[in-house]
């Protein structure tokens, strides 16, 4: 099992939180980006790729590589639903899950949302990144990660 990240877009309390769960539980850990990213010093569980850069080719090195019973951070739906439909795990960086059950929902809304910002409709950005996200994403990488390596 490994554990994947969409390291691009990955809040640094995110990145702190997988170093530290890589380190706990000996668990392959790989950010995958399209820029230079540190690993954390004497963390041999922890590993980085660097793809070319571009628009999803991160996106694409985790959808290609991850397999049945990995588990992934990331907060691109179009990925979240690759994986999911590839039997991978995946939560976003707020602590939600996505699954079969939910992902189609998710990627119709970021499409319809997608269509109204090309129309020139203001949707707004996302919601603040804080301490209330924080700790729904810890408990939500701890959750997912416990349940996967009992399904080893």
């Amino acid at each position: 099992m490994k554990l994947w990240i969409d390291a691009d877009a990955a809040p640094r309390d995110v990145k702190e939180f997988v170093f530290r769960a890589a380190r706990r539980l000996e668990l392959a850990t790989v950010l995958v980006a399209n820029q230079r990213l540190p690993v954390p010093p004497g963390n041999p569980f922890v590993t980085a790729v660097r793809v070319e850069g571009g628009p999803d080719v991160a996106d694409l090195h985790i959808a290609t590589h991850a397999e049945a019973g990995d588990v992934a951070v990331t907060a691109d739906i179009p990925l979240a639903a690759a994986l999911v439909a590839k039997r991978v795990t995946v939560i976003d960086p707020r602590g939600e899950e996505f699954t079969a059950d939910n992902v189609g929902e998710r990627l119709a809304v970021r499409d319809f949302m997608d269509g109204l910002r090309g129309a020139g409709v203001e949707t707004g950005g996302a919601r603040p990144y804080g301490a209330k996200e924080k700790q729904a994403f810890a408990s939500a990488l701890d959750r997912v990660l416990t349940r996967a390596l009992r399904g080893r």
